[in-house]
């Protein structure tokens, strides 16, 4: 309890990251070219927008030095920065004019110091009030810091009692649910305060972590109190019950927690280190739910056990007689249905649209109006930098006269274009020349008409990277916020394969190991990975795209997660062979188990649906959906395809698993 104090205090300490940029790998293109900026130059790519009405050239000059007289606020850019204003508008190309200024309306761009996007934004809002709009990539990571906490609250606050309510209707004496919770709340305390040594934690981890640890490690605290009960029917002495109870469920919590943790180490391999930040995480979760679980909790039930004894109640489910008799009757139809579906689902997942970033904010919020008002009146527009070694004026020039040229490339800022190829730097005033140049390098700022990702947009960044190319090969950079995400498409899309081999591999080998078979780590295996795709499925046959992110997380999640009701299935129904035909086996362990497996997946169900209903973070949002529709696939193939597919292969198993002693049938 002391050490759950110490921690529950130390994680307030943790900082979280917002910035998806900050975990792509150190060599990753965009991130060479923003250390090449931070040293270079001050100030960062110009990703936000803010668009005001009813604005003439003059107010609209003298509002851009209100908006960088803002603290955190630096490379505003507007009209003047691409033509010569004091030339009749009509004159001047009519695109570029149109990109900053049209009917009135002015919109300028700008850049946040990183850090201060909370306080820099609502500084921002004061000044424009709310008949103007802003948008951008830095309003976005502040209004993710706000939602934050506040969701996480909501969450909690639906999901704990809808636990309690599950694990009340699940046990037979009420303060049973409080000790679970206790025990596995004890452990998410103490793993979220040990991140003080890890310094910050990623958005994704801090939103996602602690429901998913107590949601997958509650069945560890429910298989030794299960067992306790048991034995005090048995035994009179309450901590010989305790003693045989935790001698007896070892083996079953270990294998369990052997499957999640082995499955959730594959994460902390990903390039991309959000998912690595999150299965450190995870990972350490698993372990202190086990110690918790092995340690605390028998001494706290010890402690409470006269409680437990006053407060029971009836069971408040009907009793279900002959389940695994009608789930044996239909194991033909379902075994077809499953074989079915299981090629589309493997090829639709693998053509699913993806999101690489965050994605647009909802409509409903200030954010996703404004973005909605400002691509309305001044279309798409995403800035990227181009860096060039600086010096040759000529070449410069050239590169970007065929900049201009590209498709859509709606204008370009560069020194050379803005003042003059003819003017020497040292002729014109720094706060002109610094915007442009830094001691080595040339910055040449795109202003671009397609989204920050997607096809269109990333075609463009490579045929502007190819240009630049062609004329400084790899001494040329670029960055923005298009760049980053296409970084992050090209790191994840190698990580995919990787993680899931590893994850398919270490959960193969405690599979092996624990059941000493060869065949019963296939069929498992099978069993939860056909429901991994059929829930990746659902994107592609309902036309929505889906965070590539949440994506390849949750392709792992769900079979760490939950391949543990397989184990408990297949656990039962190896016992129950033994003594009977593969049949009467089967029933036997459905009738047992099938209550316990309905359980634990709806609680890990109902965590992941509260976690797509309260979040407004898309990619925690997708994470949460996924869980809640995988939980319930992966029950309904633990319930219906895998007892037919160990009715089906019944004599393989018995011949590729170790003593296997299975009663032969006539």
């Amino acid at each position: 309890m002391l050490l759950t104090i110490l921690c529950t205090l130390a994680q307030f300490t943790v900082s979280v990251n917002y910035d998806m940029k900050d975990y792509l790998p150190e060599d990753a293109p965009s991130m060479s070219a923003m250390d090449v900026m931070n040293e270079e130059f001050e100030g960062n790519v110009p990703t936000n927008r803010v668009m005001m009405h009813d604005l003439t050239i003059q107010e609209s000059l003298a509002f851009k030095q209100e908006l960088a007289a803002i603290d955190g606020v630096s490379d505003v850019t507007w009209l003047d920065d691409a033509i010569d204003i004091k030339q009749p508008l009509e004159m001047a190309d009519q695109e570029t004019v149109e990109s900053y200024y049209k009917d009135g309306k002015a919109l300028f761009t700008f850049s946040i110091q990183k850090g201060e996007e909370v306080a820099t934004t609502d500084a921002i809002y004061d000044l424009i009030g709310e008949d103007n709009a802003m948008a951008g990539e830095d309003l976005n990571t502040a209004t993710q810091q706000k939602m934050a906490g506040k969701e996480s609250m909501y969450a909690g606050a639906l999901l704990v009692p809808l636990i309690i309510l599950i694990l009340v209707l699940a046990t037979s004496s009420w303060i049973e649910p409080l000790l679970f919770l206790t025990a596995i709340g004890v452990s998410v305390l103490i793993n979220m305060g040990t991140n003080i040594f890890l310094g910050e934690v990623s958005f994704v981890t801090q939103s996602v972590a602690p429901i998913l640890q107590l949601a997958v490690s509650l069945d560890y605290a429910i298989f030794l109190l299960h067992s306790f009960s048991d034995y005090r029917r048995k035994v009179a002495d309450p901590q010989e019950a305790m003693q045989l109870a935790m001698k007896k469920s070892f083996s079953a919590i270990t294998a369990s927690a052997s499957t999640t943790f082995f499955g959730f180490i594959a994460l902390t391999f990903m390039n991309f280190e959000i998912g690595a930040d999150l299965g450190i995480n995870l990972v350490k979760g698993i372990v202190l739910s086990f110690i918790s679980v092995m340690i605390f909790l028998p001494a706290l039930t010890l402690l409470f056990y006269k409680w437990i004894d006053k407060t029971q109640h009836k069971s408040f489910l009907p009793r279900i007689r002959n389940k695994g008799k009608m789930v044996v009757k239909w194991r033909i139809p379902v075994l077809a249905l499953v074989f079915l579906l299981i090629v589309p689902a493997f090829l639709a997942q693998s053509q699913t649209s993806f999101i690489y970033g965050i994605g647009d904010q909802p409509e409903n919020t200030r954010a996703g109006s404004d973005f909605a008002t400002i691509k309305e009146q001044f279309g798409e527009s995403t800035p990227m930098v181009v860096l060039v070694p600086r010096g040759d004026t000529a070449k410069e020039e050239a590169l970007v006269e065929d900049l201009e040229k590209i498709d859509n490339v709606s204008s370009v800022l560069a020194y050379v274009n803005t003042v003059s190829a003819a003017v020497p730097p040292e002729y014109v005033g720094t706060s002109v020349t610094e915007q442009f140049y830094s001691e080595n390098y040339s910055r040449i700022i795109l202003q671009t008409d397609t989204k920050s990702e997607g096809e269109e947009a990333f075609h463009l960044i490579e045929q502007v990277q190819n240009t630049a190319d062609g004329y400084y090969g790899e001494d040329a950079y670029m960055a923005g916020e298009s760049v980053t995400l296409y970084d992050i498409k090209n790191v994840v899309q190698k990580d995919n394969k990787l993680v899931n081999l590893l994850t398919i591999a270490t959960v193969a080998f405690v599979l092996l190991v624990t059941f000493k078979s060869i065949s019963i780590p296939i069929v498992l295996l099978f069993t939860i990975q056909s429901a991994v795709w059929m829930n990746l499925s659902f994107p592609y046959f309902t036309d929505s795209s889906l965070v590539y992110v949440g994506y390849l997380l949750i392709s792992i999640i769900q079979l760490a997660a939950t391949v543990d009701y397989a184990i408990l299935l297949m656990d039962a129904y190896k016992e129950d062979r033994k003594e009977m035909s593969a049949r009467e086996a089967i029933k036997k362990t459905l009738d047992e188990k099938i209550f316990a497996i309905g359980i634990s997946a709806s609680i890990l169900s109902s965590v992941g649906f509260i976690l797509w209903i309260t979040s407004s973070n898309p990619i925690v949002s997708s994470i949460g959906m996924l869980l809640g529709r995988g939980a319930l696939l992966s029950f309904i193939m633990v319930v219906f395809f895998l007892p037919a597919m160990l009715l089906v292969f019944d004599k393989w198993i018995a011949k590729t698993t170790w003593k296997a002693n299975f009663k032969k049938e006539k």
